[in-house]
């Protein structure tokens, strides 16, 4: 009962979805319920998952779930699309002792015995109900079970004491600390920068990591800057690694945002003088051949027409610079080359 069965899109997409049923976004969990099922999840599957977060979410988010579950499922059947149900849980036995069973089950989540003696029929609950009767059920395996847990907790305010716990309780479960680790940029992506925060202070305490994907979660719910971050730079990701947004303002400026480690490809530009102007947070420019010049707050840079070069944030912080162009001719154009290798990066501090 304690592996997980779940391959990384299909865990991928169970945190999404425990993570909009905790804070209530029915719309996209309507969409993450949706790409759970084209991950392979089974409706039984997400089924028990929207039913075992009433205990940590409450019933009206949780029979919320369920409703767009259902209406997902019909939604799906009605256009021709698959559903597929999956297998119910295992009947449980005539002496089946459910506190006896959610006593064993506490004590492994936990680590060693638990007694919430302050409140004891509350303590009667957890053991009986929550670790008896619904972990017994064997849709989920206890693993499973802890992943979901944890991914909603993430996206709950308040809640960091219990999230810190069920990390905890994820390991003695079985979950693998590659996947602790994948919740934080899913959330993030998928869910919001504030539930990724949550999940990633809280990973890392429990890790003792510093890891660098962390810490971008971390630097990435500060971004405190009073420059927009702008959209997601699409036009020309093909020439960054990592993300990086684009904010176009007046007078051929534009404000630039990169993620941390993100960084542009080398280039050189042909008929026009680039300067940049670091506005926020910390990174990097390097012309081809010369010392790495770190940028922060106040930088200005100024590119001389065909000059190979990079710029782009550090490891662990975001970094926005301005950029415009002067002397510019009519022909001018920008000769996009390869990628800034991560020996070259991961050499600056």
């Amino acid at each position: 009962m304690s592996a997980i069965t779940f391959n990384h899109r299909q865990a991928e997409a169970m945190t999404v979805i425990s993570a909009h049923e905790a804070i209530g976004d029915t719309d996209r969990l309507s969409l993450a319920i949706n790409n759970g099922l084209e991950a392979g999840l089974t409706v039984n599957q997400i089924k028990e998952a929207l039913s075992q977060l009433y205990a940590y979410t409450g019933f009206p988010r949780s029979l919320n779930a369920l409703g767009v579950l259902q209406s997902v499922i019909d939604e799906r059947r009605t256009n021709g699309m698959s559903v597929t149900e999956g297998t119910d849980a295992t009947p449980l036995g005539k002496d089946y002792d459910a506190l006896k069973e959610g006593i064993r089950v506490q004590t492994k989540l936990v680590g060693q015995p638990f007694n919430y003696t302050f409140a004891p029929q509350t303590d009667y609950y957890l053991k009986a109900h929550l670790f008896g009767d619904i972990f017994a059920r064997d849709i989920l395996t206890y693993a499973e079970r802890e992943l979901v847990t944890v991914s909603a907790l993430s996206a709950l305010e308040g809640a960091e004491s219990q999230l810190l716990a069920h990390v905890n309780g994820a390991r003695n479960m079985g979950v693998p600390d590659e996947l602790l680790l994948a919740i934080p940029p899913t959330l993030n992506k998928h869910v919001n920068q504030q539930a990724a925060l949550r999940a990633s202070k809280a990973i890392s305490k429990v890790l003792g990591t510093t890891d660098e994907l962390l810490l971008y979660v971390n630097n990435a719910v500060d971004l405190k800057s009073r420059w927009p971050k702008g959209k997601p730079n699409d036009a020309y990701a093909m020439y960054f690694t990592g993300h990086s947004y684009l904010n176009p303002l007046e007078g051929g400026v534009a404000c630039v945002t990169f993620e941390p480690r993100c960084r542009n490809y080398w280039h050189i530009h042909h008929g026009a003088v680039q300067v940049l102007v670091c506005v926020y947070g910390r990174g990097w420019y390097q012309q081809w051949g010369e010392k790495a010049i770190p940028l922060t707050e106040g930088t200005v840079i100024a590119i001389p027409e065909g000059v190979k070069h990079w710029h782009g944030a550090a490891r662990g912080s975001w970094m926005q610079h301005l950029a415009y162009h002067t002397e510019q001719q009519p022909d001018a154009t920008t000769e996009w080359l390869e990628a800034v290798s991560d020996d070259i990066y991961d050499k600056l501090p």
